[in-house]
C-alpha cells in the first residue's frame, strides 16, 4: 500500500507563511531526517573506503608492476593474463615462479581496473 505523504496546513504567523504539522507528522519528519543523516554518513564512509582501496590497488599494481618484460609483452599481446604464458622465464626477481606470480597479479589488477572504467 503506498505511503500517504502528509499535506501540512499552510498558515500565516506574524506575516510569514508557515506550515502546521501534527505531532505525528513532525515526529515522522524528524525520524526521516535522522535516517537521511545516517545514510549520508554511511555513504561518506563507503566513499572514503573506496578511495583507500583504490590507492591500495594502485600501490599494489606499482609494486608488482616491475615484472619481467616477457610477461608484459605476452599480457599485452593476449589481452589478458594467462599463467602458462609466464612459465619458464626469469625476470625482475630471478625466480621464475615469483616473476610469474607478480605478472599474474599485475595483469589481474590492470584487467579489473580497465573493467571499472
Amino acid at each position: 500500500m503506498p505511503r500517504r505523504h502528509p499535506r501540512p496546513s499552510h498558515i500565516t504567523l506574524g506575516g510569514r507563511e508557515a506550515v502546521a504539522l501534527t505531532l505525528e507528522e513532525y515526529e515522522q519528519l524528524i525520524a526521516s531526517r535522522r535516517q537521511i543523516g545516517g545514510q549520508s554518513a554511511r555513504v561518506r564512509v563507503l566513499g572514503q573506503q573506496a578511495k583507500r582501496t583504490e590507492r591500495l590497488l594502485q600501490e599494489l599494481e606499482a609494486l608488482v608492476g616491475a615484472t619481467a618484460p616477457a610477461c608484459r609483452t605476452q599480457d599485452e599481446e593476449a589481452g589478458f593474463p594467462r599463467a602458462a604464458e609466464c612459465r619458464g622465464h626469469q625476470g625482475a626477481t630471478g625466480d621464475g615462479d615469483t616473476d610469474c606470480l607478480r605478472c599474474a597479479i599485475a595483469a589481474l589488477l590492470r584487467r579489473h581496473r580497465d573493467e571499472a572504467c
